[in-house]
Order: C-alpha cells, then structure tokens, then sequence
C-alpha cells in the first residue's frame, strides 16, 4: 500500500487576489478621506448654523417692530378718520347754528322794527 501525501500549501499571488486586496485598501482609504471631510466640514456647517441662526433672530425683531408700527398706523389711521367725522359733526352742528343766528337776528330785528313803529304810533 502506498501512503497518500497530503497536499502542501504553496503560497502564490494569483491576479484576482491583488485586484481584490488593492481594491479593499483602496476602499477603506477613500472611506477614511470621505470620513475626513465629514468631520472637517461639520465645523463648517456648525458656524455657518450659527451665522444664520443670529440672522433669522434679526429678522424676526425687525419683524416684530413692523407689526407694532402696523399697529400704531393702523391706529393713527382710525382716530384720522373719526377726528374726520367728528370735523364733519361739528360743521354740520356750526351750520345749523348759523341758520339759527340768523333766524334770530331776524326775528330780533322784526322786534324792534315793531318796538320803533308802536313808540313812533304813541307820539
């Protein structure tokens, strides 16, 4: 009987296994430089945030003082437009009281016109 050897371990670079291994260090070195720009540009964005953050704080005080003038316009507009109608009543009522006047100045003149002819009659 012949003893069967058992195969030896040969140590060979075939093509497939170096493609292989320099596609994985290639791999895990584009991974590591995308993991780099991450992390380096995160402080970027953080500042940049920030920036925008105390820009929007600005605008929204500068929009809060807009609508408080919209509201004291919009108030000054109504007291402009009631002192208008109150002008209005108030010419209404000196218009009327003209009439009046001169009504009475009427009235008082036919009085002493009547007074002068009874007095004139008494003579």
């Amino acid at each position: 009987m012949t003893a069967v050897k058992a195969p030896t371990w040969k140590w060979e670079w075939n093509l497939n296994t170096l493609v292989i291994l320099l596609g994985f260090g290639g791999g895990l070195i584009a991974w590591g430089a995308t993991w780099e720009r991450v992390n380096a540009n995160q402080g970027a964005h953080a500042n940049a945030l920030d920036r925008l953050d105390k820009r929007l704080t600005g605008v929204e005080a500068t929009i809060r003082q807009l609508d408080n003038h919209e509201l004291r316009i919009s108030s000054v507009e109504k007291q402009a437009a009631e002192a208008a109608t109150s002008m209005r009543a108030v010419e209404t009522t000196l218009n009327s009281l003209a009439a009046d006047m001169r009504v009475t100045r009427e009235i008082l003149q036919r009085i002493e016109a009547s007074q002068r002819d009874g007095a004139q009659l008494r003579r």
